[in-house]
């Protein structure tokens, strides 16, 4: 009996990992960054609904992230390995069973949440047909464009989780995270350069490399400026948020190999999660 449990808690956990390893690249992107910002956007928090707002961003990840990794394994075959379909982890039709099962499963999970969260659900599902199989993914353009409207509707959706009405804060923050999102998100596409180009894939990084780098320089360190100045953070945080994003973004333009453009990625991951943070600092100081 023993023997039994200790098998069936073995294969649970192994799915669950295997689950898990198909969000494990946007947990640092999307999945921390939005539960923090809904908290730091929201007119009134409760953190009693953390688990409600983790299990519905990672749900409809999931069900993204396994729709995307099915239609292009051989981009993965070369710069994530360790993603269960080319590790081998679970076949492809295994894989879209999960995918369409969760499509209903989301929905459903959403309009426990009222009409709002059910209709920022919808619209990510469309967005993700209409990047994975109409093309929103082969410009660089496209892709962060669709991105951003997917992030923005994350962000909305998790705020309707938590029942949190929008003031003029609340969609400032939305808003602004999306556009920095939009204008930064090929930080991540660095690391995959040399799979990217050999399976013929068409990012920022591989279309522009020179003008990619140089946006990263030049605009990290200014939306750190901006925003600060946008949520009247203190001087010496001030200079300390810019001189970060300043390091940050040098570093795509100095460090060009494989391992520094994942070490930089993951500064920049740091990074987005502090832009999600500094409308909570102008509630705790200046909201009355």
């Amino acid at each position: 009996m023993l023997s039994q449990a200790l098998d069936s808690g073995r294969r649970i956990s192994g799915y669950i990992m295997t689950l898990f390893l198909f969000t494990k690249s946007d947990v640092f992107t999307v999945l921390i960054p939005i539960t923090l910002s809904t908290f730091a956007a929201a007119s009134h928090p409760d953190i009693n609904h953390i688990p409600d707002i983790i299990m519905w961003i990672w749900l409809h990840l999931l069900k993204h992230d396994i729709y995307n990794q099915m239609l292009d394994p051989e981009e993965d075959q070369k710069n994530k390995p360790y993603r269960p379909l080319p590790a081998g982890h679970i076949t492809a039709q295994n894989a879209a069973d999960v995918h369409w099962l969760l499509v209903p499963v989301c929905l459903i999970f959403s309009a426990m949440y009222g009409i709002k969260a059910f209709a920022c659900s919808a619209c990510i599902e469309a967005l993700s047909i209409w990047y994975n199989e109409f093309g929103g993914d082969k410009t660089g353009l496209s892709k962060n464009l669709l991105t951003a409207i997917a992030y923005t509707n994350f962000e909305l959706g998790a705020m309707a989780v938590i029942g949190s009405s929008i003031d003029n804060i609340g969609a400032c923050a939305v808003a602004f995270s999306s556009v920095v999102f939009a204008t930064t998100l090929h930080a991540q596409d660095f690391k995959d350069e040399e799979g990217d180009r050999l399976t013929g894939r068409r990012t920022l990084v591989t279309l522009f490399p020179t003008f990619a780098r140089m946006s990263m320089m030049i605009g990290t360190p200014l939306w750190s400026f901006y925003l600060s100045r946008l949520w009247k953070v203190d001087l010496v945080c001030s200079l300390a948020f810019v001189a970060y994003g300043t390091i940050v973004g040098a570093r795509f333009v100095v460090y060009r190999t494989a391992s520094a453009h994942k070490q930089s990625c993951k500064l920049y991951s740091l990074w987005f999660t502090l832009v999600h943070l500094l409308p909570g600092y102008w509630r705790f100081f200046y909201s009355t």
